[in-house]
């Protein structure tokens, strides 16, 4: 089967768990209010795309290729993202739902996550050095064997992240969230 080519195409209002979206290079296309919930989108690569309102809930995404692309106000529930093509990956979300999002073992340096509910998301073993998680839920969330040096926490909250078991070196956080970085001491912070 061959595959196809898409450059600079809109797409609106599609429902590709239905009728599967063909195997390709996406090369700066736009995707808005489509529903990708549950389609298989292994071998697909996306290159300088645009999701916008569109829901990846239980995506499929092994061997999918992700480069330069942006996820504004998506709904993408327990997508296994270390299945992804991790060459050259790269990616910013925000407004949108990644919960039991996994990132497991992934180079995501300098990844934006603006906005974001990551409840019980999982990060261990991924490089997130200078990543921002500005007004962020973290709630649950994993962080084990996670580089998180220079990342911004600043505005994030309901985050537990133990310091001896993951790369925090000049990390930013707030005051208000020092009680996720001291939980397992079990100090009180008033």
């Amino acid at each position: 089967m061959s595959r196809v080519n898409r450059d600079q195409e809109d797409f609106h209002n599609l429902d590709f768990g239905e009728k599967p979206l063909e195997k390709g290079d996406y090369e700066r296309c736009s995707f808005s209010n489509c529903r990708f919930a549950t389609a298989d989108l292994s071998g697909v690569a996306f290159i300088d795309c645009e999701f916008e309102d569109c829901d990846f809930s239980m995506a499929k995404v092994n061997t999918a290729a992700f480069r330069g692309v942006l996820f504004t106000g998506c709904k993408i529930l327990g997508v296994q993202f270390q299945q992804c093509t991790p060459l050259l990956l790269s990616f910013s979300f925000i407004n949108s739902r990644l919960t039991l999002a996994s990132f497991y073992g992934l180079n995501l340096k300098k990844t934006r996550f603006i906005g974001c509910d990551l409840r019980e998301a999982d990060f261990a073993g991924a490089d997130l050095s200078e990543a921002l998680f500005s007004n962020c839920d973290l709630d649950r969330t994993i962080f084990e064997n996670t580089n998180l040096t220079k990342a911004d926490f600043l505005t994030a909250y309901n985050y537990r992240i133990d310091p001896d078991q993951n790369k925090i070196g000049k990390a930013r956080f707030s005051l208000s969230g020092l009680p996720g970085l001291l939980e397992k001491y079990q100090i009180i912070v008033a």
